[in-house]
């Protein structure tokens, strides 16, 4: 039985969804099964940053309606072997999402991957309820600015239904400019969040160029952010690997 991981934050523009599609190909190089689900209605760009522009017929409320399978609906990565997607819709029903229904999807994708990562709509509205509520895990992405730190300690109070030792920071976009104060500044993100550290990521400015080409940053060489993630894949399987440092 795979393990589902929701990927949060406070707020908007912390490359939570560049995590969730970098560290979701990085645990499929590692020979993992990957489902990535975009679970933001309305906002979807994870096909975009995966490379997977226009493939997805089906999104997760068809499943979640009955309309189709979880099989028929997921779509498979066209260069990686073992990530999937399952993408989100343009627009909710009028309805909305049945919070049953998608327990019972992720109880599907826990029975056909190792992991299912779900990018959770930015804040703490109905649809970051909806992805964390049947979660076994989750990563709260940051950044070093001061609102992006408040926005995580905010976020956090709304995971405790989870272990603590179930829910990981990572600090992202990170500045070489910024080194200098860097470490303080990791240390205020863990002390403010109180969540141990998953992982530091480097700001990437050719990311944006990656997803323009429909070339996925991990299958386009070895950076420091491709090293990252692929650091970071190693822990949730539970190697041991220190955190990287900085140049």
């Amino acid at each position: 039985m795979g393990q589902t991981i929701a990927v949060v934050s406070g707020k908007g523009g912390t490359g939570k969804t560049s995590f969730t599609a970098n560290v979701g190909m990085a645990l499929a190089q590692l020979g993992r099964s990957v489902l990535c689900i975009d679970c933001d209605a309305g906002l979807r760009n994870l096909d975009i940053v995966m490379a997977m522009t226009d493939r997805a017929v089906m999104d997760f409320t068809d499943v979640t309606s009955g309309f189709c399978s979880l099989q028929d609906a997921v779509v498979a990565h066209p260069l990686q072997k073992g990530l999937y997607l399952l993408t989100a819709p343009a627009e909710l029903p009028p309805q909305g999402v049945d919070p049953a229904a998608f327990r019972r999807l992720l109880y599907a994708a826990r029975a056909q991957y190792d992991y299912c990562l779900l990018d959770a709509p930015a804040g703490l509205g109905s649809g970051f309820r909806m992805t964390v509520q049947g979660a076994d895990r989750s990563v709260v992405v940051t950044t070093t600015d001061a609102s992006s730190l408040r926005d995580a300690q905010r976020t956090v109070m709304e995971l405790n239904h989870l272990p603590k030792n179930r829910v990981h920071l990572v600090v992202n976009r990170c500045q070489p400019r910024l080194l200098r104060s860097l470490h303080q500044t990791i240390d205020d993100a863990i002390d403010t969040a109180g969540l141990p550290l998953l992982g530091v990521v480097p700001e990437d400015e050719t990311m944006p160029l990656y997803a323009g080409r429909g070339v996925p940053l991990l299958l386009s060489g070895n950076n420091c952010a491709a090293r990252a993630y692929r650091n970071i894949a190693r822990r949730l399987t539970g190697q041991r690997v220190p955190l990287m440092r900085l140049r």
